[in-house]
């Protein structure tokens, strides 16, 4: 793999299906890799606080015989106190690879190219790869075949939505993504998406009804509507989004016995009904704990390969 991970996009096909593969084996026998990162040490910064993000980086890294060390939104103050760069000169002298959950996407990219050592994107405001690759492993042990899927995302089209692309186009799949005016994915993204899966089969539909996604569909997708940092627009937001919320209406309309994925923490009333999220269907815990085993092979394959500095 390239020294970071910060987009599916910037993965090959083949690395995409090995990180899939790795992460069933590595899910399957925990005990195998207790050492592969044996005295290596991860630093998260956060600036987004996380219940999953932190939990399963921070397990992981312990599972693989090396340790984590949480750098809450104060701690440094990173690009206010001190810039990305000089945070980042700091870190690679006394750890193996930095996991980052920001803001701004180019955050990420100033601080990868800082530094020598793996940076992972834990999530920005463009993208959350690691949930994507968290996703597409719970849908490839739950229904098999990824190139015969219909993944429907229903809301808005954040960075969980453009990383659900991504993974879709190297996935082969069909997917369909419905989100009102105004709320639409990045242009850029599915360009690139799009010619991500110019050769697998891949299949992209953007449409403003939920109710033309969602028919067929094999999982059903969505996403809290007001995310950190827009809590300002939560009362508009909650009014135009009304009609993309996921109830058993909508689910109607999809595949029988069609999944359900949700990234969490989920606003039970707004995007989806209790009677949804709750149902046998819903892959949500599922998902967060597959982001435990693909973020333990991701540090392996990215942090395995360096020395340990400092």
């Amino acid at each position: 793999m390239q020294k970071d991970f910060i987009s599916i996009h910037d993965i090959s096909l083949y690395e995409f299906h090995e990180i899939l593969d790795k992460a069933v084996k590595m899910k399957a026998d925990p005990h195998h890799s207790h050492k592969a990162l044996k005295h290596k040490v991860l630093a998260m910064i956060f600036q987004k606080p996380s219940l999953r993000t932190r939990m399963t980086f921070e397990v992981g890294m312990l599972g693989l015989g090396g340790h984590a060390i949480y750098l809450s939104p104060s701690d440094g103050q990173v690009g206010v106190r001190e810039s990305f760069n000089d945070i980042g000169k700091n870190l690679e002298r006394w750890v193996q690879g930095i996991m980052i959950r920001t803001f701004a996407h180019q955050n990420i990219i100033d601080l990868a190219a800082a530094v020598k050592i793996p940076v992972i994107n834990a999530l920005s405001d463009l993208l959350h790869p690691c949930q994507a690759m968290a996703d597409f492993l719970t849908l490839k042990e739950k229904a098999g075949n990824l190139s015969k899927l219909k993944l429907a995302y229903v809301g808005d089209g954040n960075n969980v939505c453009h990383s659900l692309m991504f993974a879709a186009a190297k996935a082969g799949c069909t997917m369909a993504v419905a989100t009102p005016s105004g709320y639409d994915p990045d242009p850029g993204i599915v360009k690139l998406a799009k010619e991500d899966g110019r050769d697998t089969g891949f299949s992209l539909t953007l449409t403003r009804d939920p109710r033309q996604a969602v028919a067929g569909a094999d999982a059903v997708y969505t996403d809290t509507w007001t995310s950190m940092g827009q809590e300002a627009e939560k009362e508009v937001r909650n009014r135009i989004f009304v009609p993309y919320q996921v109830n058993r209406d909508l689910m109607a309309l999809a595949a029988k016995d069609a999944f359900f994925m949700h990234c969490l923490p989920a606003h039970r009333g707004d995007e989806v009904t209790d009677e949804v999220i709750d149902s046998p269907r819903s892959l949500v815990f599922d998902q967060a704990e597959n982001r435990l085993h693909v973020q333990k092979v991701i540090m392996v394959l990215l942090m395995g390969k360096t020395e340990k500095n400092g």
